[in-house]
């Protein structure tokens, strides 16, 4: 396959599930279109997030992941993460479900909960509500494809939010690949190096310039933006969950030489922090052979929350020994 199918949620259910079923035991990822979240709100966050990264050094300083705790929130400088222990060439900010100081998990100091680090309004007005909504509208389309996903599994539609997702970790990024040179003291070869998403499911919104590809058994292919999509992956945890059936895939992100700035809006909609992830099939054999990096995304015995924090720590190591 040189493309990724396109797949319209306004279609029969049953049609909806073979189409993802093909998607997932293919490759695992496709595009969504007919999903309800609002295009011009797409727009205004897009338009809100080139003004975010346009502001000075010193200000979005002001809202740098060092300063979010536990939470895990705020913004990190180009260079300032890592994909297999090498930078990306890209800046972003790192958000998530907003929680109030007094929430349970707030309260207990449980990673990767809390408030959100977003430039008040006398610095860069409603681009936090427009964050916030977003996020709301995004994730309400996560719970619609994990139904279609189940669906296409053989199983009853709230079969994940039952058992995970009624309160699902819900990680979301706003990242900016610069169109201009890689300095030579960075190192990086892409936007975002090789990987796999640990989580769940990926909810991907691209702008008009691309850049993603995707790992596939006839080699390396373009994942280009489709107007008013989202490109949905799979994660290793549905991986894990499926013993392979379903694949989490390897992708990339090229360097940015298009002349613009590129934006991407992924949402990482995963299991709650303490959900213990049980098999839908038990696998046969072990996967460790033959997926890209030689790991097994089997070999694993924990909460969610145990399991990602051991893959965030990678990304930012300097973070996970100051903050975890």
């Amino acid at each position: 396959m040189t493309q990724l199918p396109i797949i319209d949620l306004r279609a029969p259910q049953r049609a909806i599930a073979q189409q993802i079923a093909d998607a997932c035991k293919a490759h695992g990822f496709f595009y969504v279109v007919g999903h309800n979240v609002d295009e011009s709100l797409a727009l205004r966050l897009e338009q809100l997030s080139h003004q975010f990264f346009a502001l000075p050094e010193a200000t979005k300083a002001k809202y740098a992941m060092s300063l979010g705790g536990p939470a895990w929130r705020g913004w990190f400088p180009l260079g300032g993460e890592l994909t297999s222990g090498r930078p990306d060439w890209k800046e972003g900010l790192y958000l998530g479900s907003e929680l109030p100081d007094d929430h349970p998990r707030v309260k207990a100091g449980v990673p990767l909960h809390g408030a959100n680090l977003i430039p008040i309004d006398a610095v860069l007005p409603d681009f936090r509500r427009t964050v916030l909504e977003y996020i709301d509208q995004v994730t309400r389309l996560g719970h619609r494809v994990l139904e279609a996903i189940a669906g296409s599994l053989g199983l009853a539609p709230n079969y994940f939010a039952a058992r995970y997702t009624a309160d699902p970790l819900i990680l979301f990024r706003i990242f900016l690949y610069p169109s201009r040179p890689v300095p030579d003291d960075v190192g990086a070869l892409y936007g975002v190096g090789e990987h796999t998403d640990y989580g769940l499911l990926t909810l991907l919104r691209q702008d008009t310039v691309g850049g993603l590809q995707v790992k596939t058994a006839s080699g390396w292919i373009e994942a280009p933006p489709v107007p008013a999509s989202f490109v949905c992956n799979i994660g290793d945890m549905l991986d894990r969950m499926t013993g392979g059936l379903y694949r989490s895939t390897p992708h990339r992100v090229r360097i940015n030489t298009s002349g613009r700035d590129r934006l991407s809006f992924p949402l990482f909609f995963d299991p709650d922090f303490d959900a213990r992830i049980e098999p839908i099939r038990t696998p046969e054999t072990d996967d460790a052979v033959s997926r890209w990096d030689g790991a097994s995304v089997h070999n694993f015995d924990g909460s969610y929350g145990d399991y990602v924090l051991a893959k965030v720590g990678k990304v930012f190591p300097d973070l996970k020994r100051d903050v975890l």
